[in-house]
């Protein structure tokens, strides 16, 4: 199975304000994205991470990564920058680059952490949006259906498969016009 996700800030407690996310506490919100994780991700299921995995965390990445299963793939997002040299990447990705292609199985995607806004192929996968609508961009990306949001908080907070990523996106779209 392959499975996209983004910017889960884990270690960052200033996003759970930031994003609205449902958390009492950073600590919550990394103990509730590692079981939302681990409950859908196998050993040998792909995960893209496409940017923003740790920002700001007080705990090694180690302790995020050895807990995460799959076959991780990092597409670094800017806030990978902080901790990313910090650890054996290949240790704990079976990839990492800055985008990447891959055949989703219903044609091939374009991954990057940030939107491409004049892409208009079959899929362009991102994040670093989260759930914002307010940027200048939100209303041409809204119109792009090839444009998929990776980001979790507008992903139920787990890792989904390009189907679900699809279905969200639609809602989200929907449910969000431009203002």
């Amino acid at each position: 199975m392959i499975y996209f996700t983004s910017d889960l800030h884990l270690g960052h407690a200033e996003i759970v304000g930031m994003s609205k996310r449902p958390f009492s506490s950073v600590e919550e919100m990394d103990e509730t994205l590692i079981a939302n994780w681990n409950s859908r991700v196998h050993k040998n299921d792909a995960v893209y991470i496409l940017g923003d995995l740790i920002y700001k965390s007080a705990r090694a990445p180690e302790e995020y990564l050895s807990r995460l299963r799959g076959q991780k793939h990092l597409i670094f997002g800017n806030h990978d920058l902080t901790w990313k040299d910090k650890v054996d990447l290949s240790k704990w990705f079976a990839s990492w680059q800055w985008a990447a292609q891959v055949n989703t199985g219903q044609g091939n995607a374009i991954l990057c952490h940030f939107p491409l806004v004049t892409y208009i192929r079959k899929f362009q996968i991102h994040g670093h949006l989260h759930n914002r609508t307010d940027r200048e961009y939100w209303g041409l990306l809204r119109e792009m259906p090839c444009s998929l949001n990776a980001g979790v908080d507008i992903n139920g907070f787990y890792p989904v498969s390009l189907d679900e990523l699809i279905e969200n996106n639609r809602i989200f779209k929907q449910e969000h016009p431009v203002l």
